[in-house]
């Protein structure tokens, strides 16, 4: 299949349509459960089994997210286009933070986190035609010490409701970071060079 002039982006997140638009990649949305297409479980996508390593895990659920997403286009018949997804996961040794559940459970994350240091994973993978390629992204990020006070302020301003780990890094929660390594985009939730060496291999001139 020849290279479209934009790509399908199958993600509610802001910030990887900033991260995209930063670059240049001209995208559209393709989201789940709009316009009567019902029924599918975003959700169940991100269960995670058993025993399962976090880079594993992040890996898997991009590409069942893809499936999905390459399964939506068909559905609705719109034109072909390469299709891009992302999922972001963080963890602190082997366990896996997703979002939180409620305020209670972010503040449960945030309290474990609190002056320790975890990383943050975010896959990456794009279909053209036949092709797919994916990538993992995986960052450390450090937490100084945080009361329980500084923890229920910062979950009562509804930042950590939605994100993974239960913070996002390019808000209130910066305040706290004390020190980061690896790929800052890739922390938001789409780590630019890596999905610009993703577009670059499929014949995309960035």
């Amino acid at each position: 299949m020849a290279k479209s002039d934009f790509l399908y982006l199958a993600s509610q997140s802001p910030r990887r349509r900033q991260l995209l638009e930063q670059i240049g990649v001209a995208h559209q949305l393709l989201l789940p459960n709009v316009d009567g297409d019902l029924g599918e479980d975003a959700e169940g996508l991100e269960a995670v089994r058993p025993g399962e390593a976090p880079a594993s895990y992040v890996e898997r659920v991009t590409g069942l997210k893809l499936d999905a997403a390459l399964a939506r286009l068909k559905r609705r018949g719109l034109p072909p286009a390469a299709v891009l997804c992302s999922d972001t996961t963080v963890a602190l040794g082997r366990r896996i933070y997703g979002k939180p559940d409620d305020a209670a459970h972010a503040q449960a994350m945030l309290a474990e986190l609190a002056g320790r240091t975890h990383r943050v994973l975010t896959a990456v993978a794009v279909q053209q035609g036949r092709r797919r390629l994916c990538v993992v992204s995986e960052s450390k990020v450090t937490f100084a010490p945080m009361t329980s006070a500084q923890i229920k302020a910062y979950v009562a301003s509804g930042e950590p409701l939605g994100k993974a780990g239960a913070y996002g890094v390019q808000g209130q929660a910066a305040a706290f970071i004390s020190k980061l390594s690896g790929s800052y985009s890739g922390i938001m939730g789409l780590p630019v060079f890596e999905t610009a060496q993703l577009l670059r291999t499929l014949g995309w001139k960035l």
